[in-house]
């Protein structure tokens, strides 16, 4: 198992992490390569013994059996649109505040080391979703937890019209709608009213935002499903992103449609943690605060 380490070269403690990890990696005899960006930041002494072990990010992706990324969610988001249909299994970092997606905390990685070289993981398999629009040319956007459609600086809602495979759905009057994976249902999703989907489910989530109706509900509907917004008017441009990473602005009449990728995320996941565990601790899941508090 080759090991490539990428990260956000801006988190604080990136350094000593990723100085650890090669020395833990280095014990195991275990093959690695690192971003060459991060090399760049390890002292002098490290920096000659990884000469030859030195990649951009690009060839680390091609490389690796498993490419560990240091940072918070948004640099598990960004390592995955670089793997995009390779497929390369992802283990997430965390040197963020919530993360979501990275399994790991800094002072596990040598007990998740010892565990992949015993083949006790698992790699679990995440929906990613593709979205495109003519109003941006022939480019593709791929989300693993959000594309978003919504009114860019107008200050005026907007009807955003909805169809699903073919049908007309709902008009959400609104600040726009929120089409997410279930990964992303913690995400911007959930702040708008979504609901919490557990991340192996084969369906996507349609959210309004702010809507300004009250019959204006979230929608769960199969993951094989065509899902085309069309904003006729109300704003001088809409705004279209994916994972908040990629975005372009659309001049109304505007149209999106969405649909299922034609590959999945991969991410690297412990065998003894389950998703209600994550949700109990990133986000104190069904506890009471007046108990918390006493």
């Amino acid at each position: 198992m080759k090991y490539a380490i990428t990260g956000n070269l801006d988190k604080p403690g990136l350094r000593e992490a990723v100085a650890e990890l090669i020395r833990m990696l280095e014990r195991a005899g275990a093959e690695y390569i690192v971003d060459g960006r991060i090399a760049s930041l390890l002292g002098a002494e490290t920096q000659r013994t990884l000469a030859a072990n030195s990649r951009d990010v690009q060839q680390m992706v091609t490389e690796a059996g498993i490419l560990v990324a240091y940072g918070g969610d948004g640099t598990i988001l960004n390592a995955a649109r670089l793997v995009g249909s390779k497929g390369t299994p992802i283990l997430g970092v965390n040197l963020g505040k919530l993360g979501f997606l990275a399994e790991f905390g800094p002072e596990e990685m040598e007990k998740a080391i010892n565990d992949i070289d015993a083949n006790r993981y698992m790699v679990e398999e995440r929906l990613v979703l593709s979205a495109r629009s003519t109003g941006i040319g022939d480019s593709v956007f791929y989300a693993v937890n959000d594309v978003v459609v919504d009114k860019s600086r107008s200050s005026r809602v907007i009807d955003v019209e909805m169809h699903i495979n073919g049908h007309f759905a709902v008009t959400y009057r609104g600040d726009g709608v929120i089409v997410s994976t279930p990964t992303g249902s913690t995400a911007y999703a959930l702040s708008n009213g979504g609901p919490i989907v557990i991340p192996t489910s084969n369906v996507i989530g349609i959210t309004p935002i702010s809507p300004h109706t009250l019959n204006g509900r979230p929608l769960i509907v199969p993951d094989a499903s065509l899902i085309r917004l069309i904003v006729r008017e109300g704003a001088e441009e809409v705004l279209f992103s994916a994972d908040g990473q990629r975005e372009g602005l659309l001049k109304p009449p505007a149209e999106v449609l969405v649909q299922k990728a034609p590959y999945v995320l991969r991410l690297v996941k412990r065998i003894d943690r389950s998703y209600f565990d994550v949700l109990r601790a990133k986000l104190f899941w069904g506890q009471d605060a007046r108990a918390i508090r006493e």
